[in-house]
């Protein structure tokens, strides 16, 4: 599965799936990204297609089962409901392989470059707020880096450098297209995220109160003592998680994990303190989420010993490794009123 047989992809993503906010009001999301590299190894496949709803991994394809396939029991309705779903977006995700492979060597051509390893990204999503506001984006990567995005608000193209410029001066022409792209990312795609959350939701509209624990070590080179609130077990992702300090948010000296996820479907996340032991009674983890009826505000104890139990390298490491685990999402096109991501026929 590429999920596998691909980890360099995952660290090209890292920095796209960094932008996103775990933090503020519940939302809910529709996400595809197409990924295709020049010169797999290994069995890799030359082209990825995954979507996923909110964090779950709801669909997959890869040039090496050439086949479009769910990844959740729940899509299974979506094949009850129309029998030859699953059969027209292969077909359709297919095309989009097509158009990758030349995509690619245009682009190896116009950075004058020489054959070897390159990855091309296609990365479209649409969210929806709990207020009911909507957002998403539609961008292309190339090398890992942003080559052109979609400013739906003027119908034109961002360019990230000269060579962007190119593909920037042919897409704004396309009017219709582009047209047609904001009416996806602002109707279409919502559409479908909306029909997917009331197939899964049993799983995606759940809410899971967190567990929050604070542990201390006592720093003895200075004398300052480190706190660390550790948040598990959460859902949805978004959680509001802070030290306070006399009931007031308190940044200095305070460190910031990453939401994480857990095997189990849930997230777990972690802040630590810095702060003279005497003044200990004066700070409290304070944590507000969605599964939680009022917001919680943990207070340090007294540490029993020196050995209380304190973030490191161990926790920052398995932190990594669940955010990268977590960030592989690769895009694949719909049809219908599931998922109408458009063909992409104009050349780049």
């Amino acid at each position: 599965m590429a999920l596998r047989s691909a980890p360099f992809l995952l660290l090209v993503l890292v920095a796209v799936a960094l932008r996103e906010s775990c933090f503020g009001a519940s939302s809910h999301s529709l996400k595809y990204f197409y990924t295709g590299i020049s010169e797999p190894s290994q069995g890799q496949p030359h082209f990825v297609s995954l979507g996923f709803v909110d964090d779950q991994l709801f669909s997959s394809y890869d040039s090496n089962s050439q086949k479009e396939q769910p990844r959740v029991s729940w899509m299974e309705k979506v094949g009850k409901e129309d029998p030859q779903y699953w059969d027209r977006n292969t077909k359709m995700v297919r095309g989009q392989e097509e158009v990758f492979r030349n995509d690619l060597e245009t682009l190896r051509r116009r950075y004058n470059q020489s054959e070897g390893l390159h990855t091309w990204q296609w990365m479209v999503s649409c969210e929806l707020q709990e207020n009911e506001s909507k957002g998403g984006f539609w961008q292309f990567g190339y090398e890992g880096k942003t080559f052109i995005t979609f400013d739906k608000e003027t119908l034109t193209w961002v360019a990230s450098d000269p060579q962007a410029q190119i593909t920037k001066r042919k897409w704004d022409a396309l009017q219709t297209q582009n047209q047609y792209t904001k009416s996806y990312l602002e109707e279409k795609c919502i559409v479908s995220l909306e029909k997917y959350l009331s197939y899964g939701k049993e799983t995606l509209l759940r809410t899971d109160p967190p567990v929050v624990t604070v542990s201390s070590k006592m720093e003895m080179e200075d004398g300052m003592e480190m706190h660390v609130c550790r948040v598990d077990g959460f859902y949805p992702r978004e959680i509001d998680a802070s030290w306070k300090r006399k009931g007031e948010v308190w940044e200095e000296e305070t460190f910031h994990g990453s939401v994480a996820p857990n095997a189990d479907g849930t997230y777990h996340y972690w802040l630590s303190i810095r702060i003279d032991p005497k003044e200990r009674d004066r700070y409290q983890c304070h944590v507000e989420h969605d599964g939680l009826q009022d917001p919680l505000d943990v207070a340090i104890k007294v540490p029993e010993s020196n050995l209380g139990l304190i973030i490191g390298c161990v926790v920052g490491g398995l932190v990594l490794v669940c955010l990268i685990v977590g960030i592989f999402v690769f895009f694949k096109r719909h049809k219908d009123d599931y998922n109408a991501v458009p063909r992409r026929n104009q050349a780049i």
